[in-house]
């Protein structure tokens, strides 16, 4: 069940490329409600199942370090390519590339959380794997949206979102790889996509959505953290 869930996870960064190709760019409004949503997910399941998880499984000394290592290994990527894309419209093509090649590797330790969830509860991971599904439909928007105003031809970027899409997956399998390996595996991995959801949630999908749109950006925010806590109530 973990590795269907988290394939689906992954195929939304197709379907927010197939929406590009045959609707172009949603509203910003609409846009803002879905990040934000995203991210009050993220916060909730990482405060409420991800980082008690972690601390079940291992040391309080090594939940932190798997904290901050997360935090810093998501910051160094996205410093990395912050210098390398170049937003320029005359450079659209490789401004899309390097955004495909940003989300392929934040794509992979999203796909060891969703490991880490379900050996936690399926509950668990089910929250992560919806989480990251809709943070990959903008994902998907935003590889595919320079590519086409490049030149770049439908069944083309078609094929590269796909490839992104298996890049999930294939970080669910590494997940369950290391969680194999001894216990202390669990909370080190749990530790890490902790860190790497807080990460990405407050520094990247919060932000983007309150430039779009502050209202529906709260809204989706407070939205997603009322599923995770009702979750945790019900499930």
């Amino acid at each position: 069940m973990a590795y269907m869930v988290s394939a689906l996870a992954g195929g939304c960064t197709l379907l927010g490329a197939l929406m590009v190709l045959a609707l172009g760019a949603p509203h910003r409004y609409t846009l803002a409600a879905v990040l934000g949503l995203a991210a009050g997910i993220m916060v909730g399941v990482t405060a409420g199942d991800l980082l008690p998880t972690a601390l079940q499984a291992g040391r309080f000394e090594l939940v932190f370090v798997g904290l901050l290592s997360g935090i810093l290994i998501i910051a160094l990527l996205d410093k990395g390519l912050g210098t390398l894309i170049d937003p320029s419209g005359s450079r659209l093509l490789k401004t899309g590339l390097l955004v495909a090649l940003g989300i392929a590797l934040h794509d992979l330790p999203e796909g060891m959380a969703i490991a880490a969830g379900f050996a936690g509860t399926a509950g668990l991971g089910l929250f992560l794997a919806l989480a990251i599904g809709l943070h990959n439909i903008p994902e998907g928007m935003a590889t595919a949206a320079p590519l086409r105003a490049a030149g770049v031809s439908p069944p083309k970027i078609i094929v590269a979102a796909t490839a992104l899409s298996l890049v999930t997956p294939l970080g669910t399998a590494l997940g369950f790889g290391l969680i194999q390996v001894t216990d202390l595996s669990l909370s080190l991995l749990s530790a890490l996509a902790a860190g790497a959801m807080l990460y990405i949630s407050l520094f990247e999908l919060i932000p983007r959505s309150m430039i779009l749109g502050l209202r529906p950006a709260a809204t989706g925010i407070l939205t997603g953290l009322l599923l995770v806590w009702l979750a945790q109530l019900f499930l």
